[in-house]
């Protein structure tokens, strides 16, 4: 079959479109025919070398994926033709793949390949960070950095499925209007953001602050929340890791709390499929959707890597295995 591999860790140009052994399914796997992968940041990390995970060379690109299932053990709850979406976390950039059954989710029927392949890794974080981690709750106005990006949006739709006020702090007037399509009560930019959020706020601060990219944002986030706010620490794609002067933490009774979802789900099985019932629902009737901004055939997995290295995306980028 044909898929993409990382050949050497020198980023997006070092990934090569070539025929590979197609996959067997374990005891515990589904076999899947692969409709659509979506592209996400670990993807970009792992061309580089610069993710947790340091798979030996040359490997098999493509964290999630939805497709038919063509393979399923039994008592695994999927049959051959069952629509899904999964999260193989490699190997997805190919005509097929095998995944575990912990990480095959059943995709409802009215959507489409190319959405589902954009749900599994970035909704089931907003799920994680807002509902497991920050406890949010209907009425509550929750802050999100990074708002146009793919961890930002589902956040967006995930607040506003759960009845929340949400606040978008972006840093162009085109990344506000795609947090806005996204259901963004409000944008403001990334300067002057706290004061923006206090003013929307009628001076009390948000309820939440979700936070993929820190840096020196950090303590102003800190400075939005309001009494018993929470803080989520989701990544740092700033690329400096802030501290904490924990005495702010005092002076209102705020929170900070992590939210690494894959290190957490991976110790819990079934937890990733409560999380897909807990959502599903909401996937079915659209209002967990991401926007798809691109895709691509499989012979320009690198441009579609690409995208996101130069942090062009402002939506999900897909690409689909079987065009040429």
């Amino acid at each position: 079959m044909r898929a993409v591999q990382v050949v050497r860790l020198d980023g997006p140009e070092a990934v090569e479109v070539n025929e590979v052994e197609e996959p067997t399914a374990g005891a515990d796997q589904v076999l899947i025919d692969v409709e659509a992968a979506g592209v996400v940041f670990p993807d970009l990390l792992l061309t580089r070398g610069q993710y947790q995970m340091r798979p030996e060379l040359p490997f098999l690109l493509g964290s999630e994926v939805a497709g038919t299932v063509r393979e399923a053990p039994d008592g695994s709850g999927f049959r051959a033709g069952d629509r899904v979406a999964a999260l193989p976390v490699l190997g997805g950039f190919a005509t097929t793949v095998a995944c575990s059954t912990e990480t095959v989710f059943p995709l409802p029927d009215g959507v489409s390949f190319d959405v589902g392949a954009g749900l599994p890794m970035n909704y089931l974080t907003a799920h994680f960070v807002l509902d497991t981690r920050a406890h949010l709750q209907p009425g509550e106005t929750v802050l999100v950095h990074g708002a146009a990006g793919g961890v930002g949006v589902a956040c967006i739709q995930f607040a506003k499925a759960r009845g929340a006020t949400v606040i978008a702090v972006v840093s162009s007037a085109g990344k506000g209007e795609v947090a806005t399509a996204a259901g963004a009560d409000h944008w403001v930019p990334v300067e002057g953001f706290k004061d923006a959020a206090k003013e929307l706020t009628g001076g009390q601060g948000v309820d939440i602050v979700v936070d993929p990219v820190g840096g020196d944002r950090f303590t102003d986030s800190l400075r939005s929340l309001g009494d018993d706010g929470r803080l989520a620490v989701v990544g740092f794609t700033a690329g400096d890791i802030p501290t904490v002067k924990v005495n702010r933490l005092l002076l209102n009774n705020t929170s900070v709390v992590g939210a690494g979802w894959g290190a957490y789900a991976s110790k819990r099985p079934g937890f990733m499929h409560r999380q897909w019932d807990a959502i599903r629902d909401d996937v079915a009737n659209g209002r967990l959707a991401p926007p798809i901004s691109a895709t691509y055939p499989l012979a320009e997995a690198a441009s579609a890597i690409g995208e996101l290295a130069e942090r062009r995306v402002t939506g999900k980028v897909v690409i689909h295995p079987r065009e040429h």
